[in-house]
């Protein structure tokens, strides 16, 4: 695993929110979900939404996205011609970095991997709180690459695009 982050991944702050919130609901198993987008990250991409799914490994330290969600998503991706931008999971107790089951299993070589780490997160946090730490990564080829971050907007930001 490299801790050089390349080119910076983009996430609505509201979208990231609602990742820690599912994280938070979720402990103390893992979350999982998947991230819809306008095209691949690596082409330019952009996330447009984010999909809770339900872990079918139902566990405190692994994640399986449950067959129904995922088939469930990559129909509705050959309706709307979006792509699966991103791929979520939460650790409970560890950083956000891919574990070696992480890296072993990753699926979706273009996809953008995010991880929320509850690891610091008290376990008197509301799903309201402020966000954990998250991290995005590409995983291919047996190898996790870190990617920069990048959060953006706020609520006051998205109140002035509901203005206009």
């Amino acid at each position: 695993m490299s801790a050089d982050p390349e080119p910076r991944v983009r996430l609505p702050r509201a979208m990231a929110e609602a990742i820690a919130r599912h994280a938070r609901e979720a402990r103390p198993n893992e979350s999982c979900g998947l991230i819809v987008g306008s095209a691949l990250e690596g082409e330019g991409g952009v996330a447009l939404r984010y999909v809770r799914c339900r872990n079918a490994a139902t566990s405190r330290s692994r994640y399986v996205v449950h067959r129904d969600d995922l088939l469930a998503v990559l129909a509705e991706l050959d309706r709307s011609g979006e792509e699966l931008w991103g791929v979520v999971h939460s650790h409970v107790r560890s950083a956000a970095m891919p574990s070696a089951t992480d890296v072993g299993e990753a699926a979706w070589p273009s996809a953008v991997y995010l991880l929320v780490s509850l690891a610091d997160d008290r376990d008197d946090r509301t799903p309201e709180s402020p966000l954990p730490d998250v991290r995005a990564w590409r995983i291919a080829g047996g190898a996790a690459r870190e990617l920069a971050l990048d959060i953006h907007g706020d609520i006051r930001d998205e109140v002035r695009e509901a203005v206009r």
